[in-house]
């Protein structure tokens, strides 16, 4: 058994019926995004939300598409953009709660509100993450979201963030094998350190919130002994 496991994560990729988003080509983008991601020997694809702009039927098909390149296990969470209905349709089978990789548990809660921006874990949520935990096997784990749990400590509107991160680290000081978390939405990427565990922002593969101009995705090495390192990669 090899003593590391590799996972990518991209985000917040804003794929609408047109090509054009935001002021950005989202399509072509993600595309050349979905090129270099093809080229790593990854064990896992995490998409963590925002798939599509508007929530069309038409925006999952066209990801769909996009993603043939990939051959890799594919693990998707919805974000506050995507429409929950249409995205189930289209990607049930790859619709992240918890998955095993190598030593490693990879589990999903969701922040999601509906028809609102920032995100929120309710009462029933975090219970459920909770048991989640508990009942996991896995040496180590990492847990993944939508929405940022930490201030950003840049020019974006954490009022946009989790609206209430203390409940979920109320949960999470109760569990030893947490070793990181990874989210999206704030289209940036930076690293934190927060009550020992490694925090990771992934950027979008649309654009950056932040005065980056390039688009880009983390990768991730899982190691045997519960060491994570991640790199962003550009293009």
């Amino acid at each position: 058994m090899s003593n590391t496991v590799s996972l990518v994560q991209i985000s917040d990729c804003h794929i609408d019926d047109v090509e054009n988003c935001m002021g950005s080509n989202t399509h072509e983008s993600l595309n050349n995004i979905i090129k270099e991601v093809a080229l790593i020997d990854a064990d896992a694809l995490l998409i963590s939300g925002d798939l599509s702009h508007n929530g069309t039927k038409n925006s999952y098909q066209i990801i769909r598409q996009m993603l043939n390149p990939i051959k890799t296990n594919l693990l998707i969470l919805s974000g506050n953009h995507d429409n929950k209905e249409n995205l189930n349709s289209a990607f049930a089978e790859h619709l992240l709660e918890k998955t095993t990789l190598g030593a490693w548990d990879i589990i999903a809660t969701d922040s999601v509100q509906v028809n609102k921006t920032s995100g929120f874990l309710t009462t029933s949520e975090l219970e459920k993450l909770d048991t989640s935990l508990s009942t996991s096997t896995a040496q180590h784990i990492l847990l993944t979201l939508h929405h940022p749990i930490v201030p950003m400590q840049s020019n974006w509107d954490d009022a946009l963030s989790l609206k209430n991160p203390q409940d979920l680290f109320a949960v999470l000081s109760k569990h030893s094998k947490i070793k990181a978390v990874i989210f999206g939405h704030a289209h940036q990427a930076k690293t934190f350190n927060k009550d020992g565990i490694k925090i990771f922002s992934c950027p979008s593969t649309a654009l950056q919130f932040d005065q980056e101009t390039r688009v880009g995705f983390n990768h991730y090495t899982l190691h045997n002994n519960g060491q994570l390192d991640c790199t962003t990669q550009w293009l």
